[in-house]
């Protein structure tokens, strides 16, 4: 079993997409940007790029750059000199040079600062990376995997991320659904972080009413994986070895509206409608709302990606 199988739990067809284009990338050194929602598993995915690529032997360094201040992030990324600055005791290598001949992992990448993106890109390019307060460069083998949950060409146009750093992070793109998106899958979870929580807490698994069960499949997971995966917890903890009922679940759930039935979307007016002409605006206002991303775009309409290139070919949509 590969480490997208082992780590990245889920059968949806949308996630299957994804995980076999990144075991495709994995083979290679390609610099990828992952893209997706808080809680989707950005960081999993990267430590199994890395588990499944050459450098897995090597080390795999994962920052927050949302975390870092911004007086220290240049320092913490590629290191200084002892006396660089008021406070620098010692000599600090950075994190670049730390995953040197692995693969550094930068989270929320947009919330690098722009000289620190200056040099970022110049790493990127060269594989040259100088230490703060040194006037030398060394070469350094480190593969970079970004992430996101923000829309970064917004960032650019903004004038706060640069252009042709964000075309160089941005070579190969993989985009994680949403837990809501991945069809079938919340049930599947659900079982198998369950039983994955009680072998750790040494408690029996809970089972779920088919009302409770319902209620889930339709709540639409803002937190996603990393929610329901607090709320297995939760419900192990509190309901280990009994029936949950809706009553027992959270209130934000419990108070969820269902889903909207798929025949209470339209209704046909008597004079009638171009069925040619509804699914040209539809896949317009798709690709409007995935901004242009037709991967995206595809999941909104409940395709695949291969049939909406079909239809927006077919109807010489720009």
């Amino acid at each position: 079993m590969n480490s997208f199988d082992k780590n990245i739990l889920g059968e949806a067809p949308e996630l299957k997409a994804i995980l076999r284009s990144a075991q495709i990338i994995a083979a290679t050194d390609v610099t990828v940007m992952l893209q997706g929602e808080s809680g989707t598993g950005k960081e999993l995915l990267a430590r199994a790029i890395h588990n499944e690529s050459q450098r897995h032997d090597a080390p795999f360094i994962a920052i927050n750059c949302a975390a870092l201040p911004e007086s220290l992030a240049e320092s913490e990324l590629f290191g200084h000199g002892k006396g660089a600055f008021t406070g620098a005791d010692a000599h600090n290598m950075g994190r670049i040079h730390a995953a040197s001949g692995g693969t550094l992992f930068l989270d929320e990448v947009a919330e690098l600062p722009l000289n620190v993106q200056s040099k970022l890109l110049r790493f990127l390019e060269s594989g040259e990376c100088q230490r703060l307060g040194e006037t030398s460069t060394q070469r350094v083998d480190t593969r970079i995997i970004s992430a996101t949950h923000i829309d970064l060409l917004k960032r650019v146009e903004a004038g706060t991320f640069r252009d042709d750093l964000y075309y160089r992070l941005n070579v190969v793109p993989l985009e994680i659904p949403p837990l809501r998106e991945r069809s079938g899958d919340i049930r599947m979870l659900l079982g198998a972080l369950t039983v994955q929580l009680a072998t750790q807490y040494q408690l029996s698994v809970p089972t779920y009413s088919k009302e409770a069960m319902a209620k889930l499949e339709s709540y639409n997971w803002p937190g996603n994986v990393r929610e329901l995966r607090n709320l297995c917890e939760r419900m192990l903890i509190l309901m280990a070895g009994k029936k949950i009922d809706i009553d027992n679940l959270p209130a934000e759930i419990k108070a969820s509206q269902q889903s909207r039935q798929p025949g209470n979307i339209f209704e046909i007016p008597d004079e009638g409608i171009r069925l040619d002409e509804v699914e040209q605006v539809l896949i317009n206002n798709a690709l409007s709302k995935a901004n242009g991303n037709r991967s995206k775009a595809a999941r909104l309409l409940g395709l695949t990606r291969d049939t909406l290139l079909y239809r927006i070919k077919k109807y010489a949509i720009n």
